[in-house]
């Protein structure tokens, strides 16, 4: 998944500089916690009404994005299998619509919906962009 670095970089620098010229966020650390996929679920899914959808957005796409180049780099090499394989046209924004929907079919199950963030994430991706 590709990032745009200018694009990115001009909304980081655009959020920081918000935050830096007095206008306050509502969202705490503990809002932000990435223990389950729930809670991944949740941030992902902030409503855009939300004072906390704008860094919430950030979040999201920040862990996505990670946890996205960490897959990349370490199943390049030749012994460790890919687990994703999505096109090279898609983008952060596809990958959380993906998990986003997968998440929705899934929220009643505990048992996935209390897994480590990274591992929903990549249960949805893979399920999104098999790899053949």
């Amino acid at each position: 998944m590709r990032c745009k670095q200018t694009i990115f970089s001009s909304l980081v620098a655009g959020v920081l500089g918000l935050a830096l010229h007095g206008a306050a966020f509502a969202a705490q650390d503990e809002d932000f916690n990435f223990d389950t996929t729930e809670d991944l679920y949740q941030i992902c899914s902030t409503s855009p009404s939300s004072s906390e959808h704008i860094p919430a957005r950030f979040a999201c796409r920040g862990f996505i994005e990670g946890a996205v180049q960490y897959h990349d780099q370490v199943s390049d090499r030749q012994r460790m299998k890919r687990l994703i394989c999505y096109p090279k046209t898609a983008t952060i924004a596809d990958g959380r619509r993906a998990f986003l929907a997968w998440a929705r079919t899934n929220k009643d199950d505990s048992k996935l919906m209390n897994e480590m963030p990274v591992v929903g994430l990549v249960r949805a991706l893979a399920a999104k962009y098999p790899c053949k």
